[in-house]
């Protein structure tokens, strides 16, 4: 449901221009770096911190969706004031959007600079595309072909197919390519939209590696096989991306006569509400990121 907030002044009585209390969402940050500092934590059994991590990330999700997209809803009205550090919506915003920045950073250094190595130390390998051997290669395009391939449909956009809808939190690829599908159209860009019951690791089996606990992405797997779904053509780029969106449920109860069916209605729209944060790969040309962010009708300042 929309969080609420007080448009009335309470009074925060400031230290050096800065107010004594934060707002709630910011403290929701805040709360969220102590839990990534749990990942930290090297007296934290190896894999709970993993989880902490996991949980820290799922956390910012959820801030987005239903904190930070109230936020925005509320700087619509330009009387409302945030409670208890009476800022406006707008600089609660910018001020959030900073927090919210440094802390992804935090959650990236964390998993590849102090877990990955921690977690190879004790034989848990996640195995990268340019250190795939050849046995591993083999294994991994036939996974794709055989479990991977029959449930991906690439669409490419051209003026008989727009830009198609995102499901909210979802795994997806925007493709460069050249040349000419089997149907003679010449695409520059194609959208492959990865379904969420398939999982985002993978184990590979003893026939395929040495090692025990070997994993690889699923996000390696399709960079590496997706000129596999675009036969004929050239596949000159592919990077991942992924959109949050405005979940929340606007259900006036005096205006519904049966709030069952306003609410299935409204379940099922809130996948597709308004986009609030654009994740992108990091290698992703700026060209192409700008495109998305038109696409989503974002700023910089979304864009993670």
């Amino acid at each position: 449901m929309s969080t609420n907030f007080e448009s009335t002044n309470l009074e925060n009585q400031p230290i050096d221009n800065q107010p004594i209390y934060f707002n709630r969402e910011h403290s929701l940050l805040e709360f969220n770096r102590r839990v990534l500092a749990q990942a930290k934590n090297p007296d934290i059994p190896l894999l709970e911190r993993l989880k902490f991590l996991c949980i820290s990330s799922s956390n910012m999700d959820e801030f987005f969706e239903v904190r930070f997209a109230s936020l925005i809803e509320l700087a619509k009205d330009q009387a409302a004031r945030t409670q208890p550090d009476n800022r406006a919506p707008k600089e609660a915003i910018a001020l959030l959007t900073q927090v919210a920045h440094e802390l992804v950073k935090d959650q990236y250094n964390t998993l590849n600079h102090i877990l990955i190595p921690a977690l190879e130390k004790e034989n848990i390998r996640f195995v990268r595309r340019n250190h795939w051997n050849d046995k591993q290669k083999e294994w991994i395009r036939n996974y794709f072909l055989d479990s991977l391939k029959p449930v991906l449909s690439p669409m490419g956009l051209d003026p008989s197919h727009p830009f198609p809808k995102i499901l909210n939190k979802s795994l997806n690829f925007i493709v460069s390519l050249e040349g000419k599908d089997a149907f003679g159209r010449s695409n520059g860009l194609a959208i492959v939209q990865v379904p969420r019951s398939l999982p985002r690791l993978i184990k590979l089996p003893a026939e395929a590696t040495d090692g025990e606990n070997d994993f690889v992405f699923l996000s390696s797997i399709l960079h590496s096989n997706v000129a596999n779904l675009f036969p004929g053509m050239t596949v000159t780029g592919c990077y991942q991306f992924r959109v949050t969106r405005n979940t929340n449920m606007f259900i006036d109860e005096e205006e519904v006569d049966d709030i069952m069916s306003a609410l299935q209605g409204e379940l099922y729209g809130r996948q597709y509400g308004d986009a609030i944060r654009l994740e992108v790969a990091d290698n992703c040309p700026p060209a192409m990121v700008e495109y998305l962010l038109n696409r989503f009708k974002l700023d910089e300042s979304a864009l993670y």
